[in-house]
């Protein structure tokens, strides 16, 4: 043990070790070796959370850990605590981490806490006790994407919004502004709150193929949400439809100068941040309350009307579309893919003028050729 042998101990020359800094420096060592993963700092801080919650709840320490005291942990979180099925999925992943590193005999914290308590640390987590991710994914069946009328009213009032604040005379158009560009833009590209958050002017260049696009062919999303703790993931978003150019291009030429000079970032505060997900989530809530659209809707409709929308409603490759959001695998991006009513509406309109026109012995039509 070295250097760290005297802090093991009780302090005042005490005989006793002291278990609460051997599990210090476990910790310690634990968080040490993420970090030469290269897992986020943010990553760490959380795994070390949730061993200690369940150091809290079990009134033991982790080399005391019984397969009773990690079943104990994780029914009280899903029953109590009412946590999300991936959420308890995700501590038991964590858990199961933490017992691995500790057991493993390329350290030798299974000896020291042996000599010292006499015990050693074992593997709570096991095919016994940990739920199967069986499904692509654990998105709450409640949420939805929009579909297209919704989505058109729900820009329109975002719109109204703004000339009924300077009709008014009230502060806060600029603001109202910025929030229906933010809207539009997180659906025109496919976005998540923080990849949206985070956009600055210069993301934006030019797409070869797409030269009618001007400036703002692609997109260069470089806060993408990260894989297993480590760094941010960025993807380049090809634009769809010229209106986003539209929309964007009249936003950074007459929206963005009245917030001051230099502003890059694409969605500022007049305090000199970027705007905040709660507030847009607030905004968001305000305006879908007003339209009385029915439950199901949140920032991450948007994103889930994109991928939606292309597959179902332009025909674009489910891989093409995958590639826009950012997803690993294809089974991810099918997930946002359920046919909207919209679609499924004229799906059967579709059907039944092939039918009609079979039975009447006429050619199809272009549209539906």
């Amino acid at each position: 043990m070295g250097n760290n042998e005297n802090v093991l101990f009780a302090p005042f020359g005490g005989n006793d070790p002291d278990p609460d800094a051997f599990l210090s420096m476990v910790l310690d060592g634990w968080a040490q070796q993420q970090r030469a993963k290269d897992f986020a700092l943010a990553t760490i801080r959380t795994r070390r959370n949730v061993v200690m919650s369940m150091v809290d709840f079990a009134g033991s320490y982790p080399w005391e850990w019984s397969l009773g005291d990690a079943d104990d942990f994780f029914s009280h979180a899903r029953a109590v605590r009412n946590l999300s099925h991936g959420t308890v999925r995700a501590y038991q992943g964590h858990i199961k981490l933490f017992c691995e590193y500790v057991c493993d005999p390329h350290y030798d914290w299974c000896e020291q806490s042996a000599k010292l308590f006499g015990q050693v640390f074992a593997q709570v987590v096991t095919e016994l006790n940990h739920i199967t991710h069986a499904q692509p994914s654990e998105a709450r069946p409640a949420k939805r994407p929009f579909t297209q009328r919704e989505l058109q009213e729900l820009f329109d009032l975002a719109d109204v919004e703004v000339e009924r604040i300077l009709d008014s005379g009230r502060k806060g158009a600029l603001a109202a502004w910025r929030d229906a560009i933010a809207f539009k833009s997180a659906y025109s590209w496919g976005l998540r709150a923080n990849e949206l958050r985070h956009l600055q002017v210069v993301d934006y260049s030019r797409n070869a193929q797409a030269p009618y696009l001007g400036e703002h062919g692609v997109l260069r999303v470089r806060w993408g949400k990260p894989h297993r703790g480590s760094a941010k993931k960025p993807r380049s978003v090809l634009t769809i439809w010229p209106w986003s150019v539209e929309m964007i291009q009249d936003w950074i030429r007459n929206g963005l100068p009245r917030y001051g000079h230099p502003v890059n970032d694409l969605f500022p505060t007049t305090g000199g941040s970027i705007v905040g997900e709660s507030h847009l989530l607030g905004k968001l809530h305000t305006l879908i309350d007003e339209l009385g659209f029915p439950p199901g809707l949140d920032l991450h409709s948007f994103r889930r009307s994109y991928a939606t929308h292309l597959i179902t409603g332009e025909g674009f490759d489910v891989t093409f579309v995958q590639l826009r959001l950012g997803h690993e695998h294809a089974a991810t991006t099918s997930i946002y893919t359920m046919p909207s009513p919209d679609y499924q509406r004229l799906a059967l309109e579709r059907a039944h003028e092939h039918t009609i026109q079979a039975a009447l012995g006429l050619k199809p039509s272009r549209r539906n050729s």
